[in-house]
C-alpha cells in the first residue's frame, strides 16, 4: 500500500510532488489542484505498464481521486513502474 499524506501537509509541500488526479473528466467538474495533471486510472496504469511515467519520476508522486481507493490502486501501479 502507498503512503498517505493529508491534504494540508500536501497543500504545505506541494512543490516537492508530481501530482496525478485519476478521476474520470466528468469528475473534475468537482475541483481539482492547481498544478494537477489529469490522468484517469485507466490511462494511469496503461502508462505505468507502458514505461510511459519516466518524465514524472523526477518527483515525489502523489495521486488522488474522489474517495482514494483509485488513488492507491494508481500509487501501486506506478511504484512497480
Amino acid at each position: 500500500m502507498a503512503d498517505t499524506i493529508s491534504a494540508p501537509e500536501l497543500k504545505q509541500t506541494l512543490d516537492q510532488f508530481v501530482v496525478i488526479d485519476v478521476r474520470e473528466q466528468d469528475e473534475l467538474a468537482n475541483g481539482t489542484i492547481d498544478g494537477s495533471t489529469h490522468m484517469p486510472l485507466g490511462l494511469a496504469i496503461r502508462n505505468a505498464k507502458q514505461g510511459k511515467i519516466d518524465d514524472l519520476k523526477e518527483k515525489k508522486i502523489c495521486t488522488f481521486c474522489a474517495s482514494g481507493y483509485r488513488a492507491n490502486i494508481a500509487a501501486d501501479e506506478l511504484a512497480k513502474a
